[in-house]
């Protein structure tokens, strides 16, 4: 007799016992495997942008998906991947861990900590692709970003949800505001994530640092990949940052992240599309290297009410080659961005810093978020720095210049040193009004020119002692009116009768003592 009990019991435990194991469509080999690239046949039903799996648990990038074979990029164990290993779908694109655990920690691009500290645990991930908020998901940008920096909120402002592009030549102090604006945001309820590719670690490391010393880690994810990683890992970077930000954003918050740079990032997109032998555009970048920053940039938006109301602002950088904005790159981010602030070598070496050209800068969308009190007061400053700058030219010539003339230099001037600002020398609200309405009075006709930096700097710390209360009172979001313009106006000159007194006092006992030494 046949026991068919027993045979089906038999079976059962046979199927239970059986190792899982992938079907041969999810299966492929390494047909080459060189300079981090692999090429795979045998995958039928790889999509693109998918993570695929090496035996040994290395992971790879499908990239480029042609008729007989699947090209890739790895991730890692370059040197241990071999001609002939297995490479398994996993029918997922590549994930960020995102949660409130990623504040205050340093991580690389797929979420692991680098900062020495223990496991990051979160309950969710993100993929790190994903498409950018519809048209009807959007609000209106009316919430001003501040970045704490004088010329920047005062004439190129910033809104939540806006996009503003940092461009100019290396070493002009574009991270230096890029972090300046993160530092500033510290009981702002704005979440920061400092996005790096392709730096040098000592660099970063110098910047973290600064981020620590300053408290700002609390509100701030690192999300970095330095110039020793490998080009995928430096091109996956600023999606994963944004797919943190995107987790903020649905919830309702407002995040500032900053991707520096972008110049890098391209870099590494077109080694590794050669790599992978696709054809070459302008510049040996391939012909998709504008959506590689559009569909990232597109991601950064302020959410309608209806959506949450939250907001993700982009502040891409871009290095540019002896002042070239008109390079490939600079271009194209230049046209996806809602405005740029440029910074020139020139103006940074002849100590004018932040080196910010008000000419070649620009918000498209910040004017209609800046403060009330703000746009009232720095409505001229444009204009008459732009004036400032063609005298300034035409003086070059040696022509005499008339009295009115030398007024409308001498104030330029004073503007111009007003508009400088120390690094990590955030301004508040109040302070930036208090300074636009004095540095634009017929007060600082009093001021000798080379006193005029100590002087903006000697003026807040006498209001702050002697006039709380007026700085307190002043309203960001209202006009100001012309009794509180004549109170600040008082305010600052007593100070500037109290600190040149002091001047002159000393000037008349030093003439005095030479008068002497030489009887």
């Amino acid at each position: 007799m046949i026991d068919v009990k027993a045979i089906g019991k038999s079976i059962v435990e046979k199927v239970e016992n059986t190792e899982a194991r992938l079907d041969e469509r999810t299966c492929g080999r390494i047909i080459y495997s060189g300079d981090g690239i692999i090429h795979v046949s045998g995958l039928s039903d790889v999509k693109y942008n998918e993570l695929l799996e090496i035996e040994g648990g290395y992971h790879a990038l499908a990239l480029n998906l042609e008729e007989d074979s699947v090209g890739a990029v790895l991730f890692s164990g370059e040197d241990k991947v071999r001609y002939g290993d297995f490479v398994y779908t996993t029918g997922k694109t590549v994930q960020m861990p995102v949660g409130e655990e990623m504040l205050g920690r340093i991580v690389d691009p797929l979420g692991n900590p680098l900062d020495g500290l223990a496991d990051i645990k979160t309950k969710e991930m993100r993929p790190v692709e994903f498409p950018a908020p519809s048209i009807m998901d959007r609000g209106k940008v009316n919430k001003p970003l501040q970045t704490g920096i004088l010329a920047i909120d005062s004439m190129i402002p910033i809104g939540r949800g806006q996009r503003e592009l940092i461009i100019g030549d290396r070493q002009t102090g574009k991270t230096a505001i890029a972090v300046d604006a993160i530092l500033n945001q510290k009981g702002e309820n704005v979440i920061c994530i400092y996005v790096s590719i392709g730096q040098k670690a000592s660099s970063l490391a110098k910047i973290i640092t600064t981020l620590h010393n300053a408290d700002a880690m609390k509100y701030t994810c690192v999300v970095c990949s330095t110039a020793d990683d490998d080009a995928p890992l430096q091109y996956l970077a600023p999606y994963s940052g944004c797919a943190l930000a995107e987790y903020f954003m649905y919830q309702g918050k407002d995040v500032l992240i900053v991707y520096d740079d972008l110049s890098k990032h391209a870099v590494a997109y077109r080694t590794m599309s050669l790599l992978l032998k696709r054809p070459a555009g302008r510049e040996a970048y391939p012909g998709d290297v504008f959506y590689l920053h559009s569909r990232l940039l597109e991601r950064a938006a302020k959410l309608s009410e209806e959506k949450g109301g939250g907001s993700i602002t982009a502040l891409p950088i871009v290095e540019t080659l002896a002042g070239d904005i008109s390079a490939y790159i600079p271009t194209n981010v230049i046209s996806i961005t809602d405005g740029q602030i440029y910074l020139e070598s020139e103006l940074f070496n002849s100590g004018i810093r932040p080196a910010v050209n008000v000419g070649l800068s620009v918000s498209r969308v910040g004017g209609s978020a800046q403060r009330a009190a703000i746009r009232q007061i720095s409505g001229q400053l444009r204009v008459n720095l732009a004036q400032y700058r063609e005298l300034a030219i035409f003086m070059q010539f040696g022509s005499d210049l008339d009295a009115e003339t030398q007024k409308t230099l001498s104030r330029g001037a004073k503007m111009t040193d007003t508009l400088k600002q120390r690094q990590y020398l955030n301004y508040s609200v109040k302070e930036m009004i208090v300074l636009l309405a004095v540095s634009q009075s017929e007060l600082v006709d009093k001021i000798p020119e080379r006193k005029m930096s100590a002087f903006v700097e000697g003026l807040l710390d006498y209001l702050h002692i002697n006039y709380a209360a007026l700085l307190d009172s002043i309203d960001p979001d209202k006009k100001l009116p012309d009794s509180q313009k004549e109170e600040i106006f008082r305010a600052a000159e007593e100070y500037i009768d109290c600190s040149l007194g002091e001047e002159n006092t000393q000037k008349n006992a030093e003439a005095e003592e030479q008068d002497s030494s030489e009887n």
